[in-house]
């Protein structure tokens, strides 16, 4: 790589020789020397070497390396554990009669993955970091591929229960993994559009899942199998071979020097993401682990708020992918094969809102103004689908806002958290809470539409109305404590994360 040359600036830096791998064995050393992690926004000469269109080059590697491999990663995670709608249209009801009332076995079998998913969360985390993502994601990935091809052999609902428990413990690990992983390696204003993408990718998932459901429908009968059954067996062999390319392509932390899986950018290039983190928040390299420390972030009221806004988005982005299906079908009176496809064009709407609003909110470093755009978005979509009863036109057009807005929602909350906290252990409690407050939202999610509301499912749709409406509560209360916290930042009187220069995204 062709460095900036400039004699008078180079004359400036005594740093020179010992910060080039190939000159120094210790420009690892060299380089925590003359770096302070709690003075972000300083100057750094490792970023001055560069030029702005060879820094855009190294993170469009790292780009290209991380996002579409954790998109791909991500999207069988969650047709995995979305895809009982589509296998209850199928047959499955029928099959493990889960028409009774009392108790609603289809709500049990999706609510008991969550139970699961809540308690796993902190552990799986911190596993993180031991493991490495490659090994420890990669890992429980194929876990769950394998437990998805159970679901194709039961004989009756309770067992299903119990490997639902199971893909609860195992999916715990992935998400808020990932999310802690993506922002170790960007900046603040760099993440809204990566979290977009990636979260983009994964939602191919809700999209098209209804499409690839209805095609494995079609082997029906072969070796004795219902259709439905042929569903999970065929995606959870899909998990299977994506957590393989998982194992060889996913890449570890940067701050992981001896790893393997960042070899494909040089020694140099890999100072120079961690320069640029610092310099934007200064906290890029890895602090020992420490329970109390680690368990301290719980005393920041900002983390239960973002994870509040989390909850309240998968309330309504869950309740879709569990219900929706059934709704076009039973509700609406599309046939199977008609409501599977009809699932994908309002995910591919969200699609564009999601990337519309990463972009906006990374160029005009606006965070709180997407979440409440999204979740207003939300509100009239549910309003129109529960209103406009007797109209299958309109009720199908407000699916599309409901879904824009409730999915766009996921990656505009990550990154409104992710903008707003300093330090590394910090950073995972939040990636765990916030992530298994969005599983607390499944559960609800999972359970309001029930059966004797049909069909004009009022009660559900007016919860997750009002899951909306907090979340406009909450950013505008975290908007109003932002702006009086920088004031007071900016005069002096107060330090924003142990940083002197911090300030807080509105």
């Amino acid at each position: 790589m062709a460095l900036r040359q400039d004699p008078e600036k180079q004359a400036q830096l005594d740093f020179g020789a010992a910060s080039d791998p190939k000159v120094s064995p210790n420009y690892d050393k060299s380089y925590s020397e003359h770096h302070d992690e709690s003075d972000p926004g300083r100057y750094d000469p490792i970023i001055d070497r560069y030029t702005e269109a060879e820094i855009r080059r190294v993170v469009r590697k790292v780009d290209i390396r991380l996002i579409p491999l954790c998109g791909l990663m991500y999207c069988v995670s969650l047709l995995d554990r979305t895809n009982l709608s589509n296998a209850a249209i199928a047959g499955m009801t029928t099959e493990l009669n889960l028409k009774t009332k009392n108790p609603d076995r289809y709500s049990v079998i999706t609510l008991v993955f969550f139970i699961t998913y809540v308690i796993a969360q902190p552990p799986t985390t911190i596993l993180t970091r031991f493991f490495g993502p490659r090994i420890w994601l990669a890992t429980i990935t194929l876990c769950w591929g394998a437990t998805m091809i159970g679901f194709g052999f039961v004989k009756d609902w309770k067992t299903l229960v119990g490997l639902r428990l199971i893909l609860g413990i195992l999916e715990s690990g992935f998400f808020p993994g990932v999310v802690y992983l993506l922002s170790t390696w960007y900046k603040r204003y760099e993440v809204g559009k990566r979290y977009s993408v990636f979260y983009l990718i994964g939602s191919v998932a809700s999209a098209f899942g209804g499409i690839l459901a209805f095609g494995l429908m079609q082997m029906e009968g072969i070796q004795g199998y219902g259709g439905w059954r042929w569903i999970f067996i065929i995606e959870g062999c899909l998990t299977c071979l994506v957590a393989f390319l998982g194992y060889i392509f996913l890449v570890s932390f940067p701050d992981n020097q001896k790893s393997r899986s960042i070899r494909f950018i040089s020694a140099e290039e890999r100072q120079l993401i961690i320069a640029r983190v610092n310099q934007d928040r200064g906290d890029a390299d890895l602090e020992e682990f420490s329970f109390k420390k680690w368990l301290g972030g719980a005393s920041d009221l900002k983390i239960w708020a973002y994870g509040l806004c989390f909850g309240c988005a998968t309330t309504v982005s869950y309740a879709l992918a569990y219900f929706l299906p059934i709704i076009l079908n039973l509700e609406l009176g599309f046939d199977t094969g008609t409501a599977q496809c009809l699932i994908a064009p309002p995910y591919a709407f969200a699609g564009i809102v999601m990337i519309a609003t990463g972009w906006f909110g990374d160029k005009y470093h606006q965070r709180g103004f997407c979440v409440a755009f999204n979740a207003m978005l939300c509100i009239v979509g549910l309003a129109v689908m529960g209103w406009a009863y007797g109209d299958t036109r309109a009720r199908y057009f407000g699916v599309f806002f409901a879904t824009a807005g409730a999915n766009a929602n996921v990656p505009s909350v990550l990154t409104y958290q992710a903008n707003n906290i300093r330090g590394q252990w910090k950073r995972a409690f939040c990636s765990a809470t916030l992530v298994g407050m969005g599983a607390l939202g499944g559960i609800v999610g999972s359970t309001v539409f029930r059966s004797q509301d049909a069909p004009t499912y009022i009660p559900g749709l007016s919860v997750a109305m009002g899951s909306q409406a907090v979340i406009l509560l909450v950013v505008g209360a975290l908007t109003m404590t932002f702006n009086v916290n920088n004031k007071k930042a900016d005069r002096g009187e107060k330090v924003l994360e142990d940083s002197p220069s911090f300030r807080y995204t509105v």
